[in-house]
């Protein structure tokens, strides 16, 4: 598969890249970023781009592309709705709208979250943001899904780079394992979110929202819950 990525420097899209890199159905990844990630692989490849709301200019890059998985995604915390949904809504759109056109029979896996607001009517601002964009998506392309992770425990060295939710998971993690045991229904992982959308990339799946507990159907790699 030749995957696009977005998101590849927070917390979610460095599980996915570790796994995409790691996979044996993957042959090349664009990760597109604001700045670069750092990172070094032979399938890797980054396009540096400043704009994320206007993606003329990219159509030969996103040709002939299998899957695009869009990881992108700020807290609400402390957001206007208007500025929350330039950044969920706008940047996801613009990039789904374009990739649409240079790859239209692309599967794209997004990143929304445990809650989204299908109706779009609900009280709580961030569920119907992402419930809007889910809708959005899955109009637009067929071959689109949206990924509603609950908690998400990030494994292999991997840090949020939101001080907020640093703090939450130092004190969460030795409690992970527990938890995912108790609550398969509310708890993921880096790791998981990954083979989850390469799964769906490769095979589909028979529901086009994915709650966390259809991402743990999709297993771990052998002892991934204790890297």
């Amino acid at each position: 598969m030749k995957v696009i990525l977005f998101g590849a420097t927070g917390m979610v899209g460095q599980g996915v890249l570790r796994e995409c890199l790691r996979d044996s159905r993957v042959g090349s990844v664009l990760a597109v970023v604001r700045t670069p990630t750092g990172q070094r692989d032979p399938k890797l490849r980054e396009l540096v781009w400043t704009d994320f709301l206007d993606f003329t200019g990219a159509a030969e890059e996103f040709a002939g592309a299998d899957a695009c998985f869009f990881c992108l995604g700020v807290s609400s915390f402390r957001m206007s709705e208007a500025d929350y949904t330039r950044v969920t809504y706008d940047v996801t759109m613009a990039a789904a709208r374009a990739l649409a056109d240079a790859s239209p029979g692309l599967t794209f896996g997004y990143v929304s979250g445990q809650g989204a607001d299908s109706t779009e009517r609900g009280r709580i601002m961030w569920a119907r943001v992402k419930g809007r964009t889910e809708n959005e998506l899955l109009r637009l392309l067929p071959n689109a899904y949206a990924f509603r992770p609950g908690f998400i425990q990030p494994l292999h060295g991997i840090r949020s780079k939101t001080r907020l939710y640093r703090a939450l998971y130092a004190m969460v993690a030795p409690l992970a394992p527990a938890l995912r045991r108790a609550f398969p229904r509310a708890v993921t992982t880096t790791e998981q979110i990954g083979l989850a959308m390469l799964g769906v990339a490769e095979r589909g799946y028979p529901r086009r929202v994915l709650e966390n507990r259809d991402l743990t159907t999709f297993g771990d790699r052998p002892g991934g819950a204790r890297a």
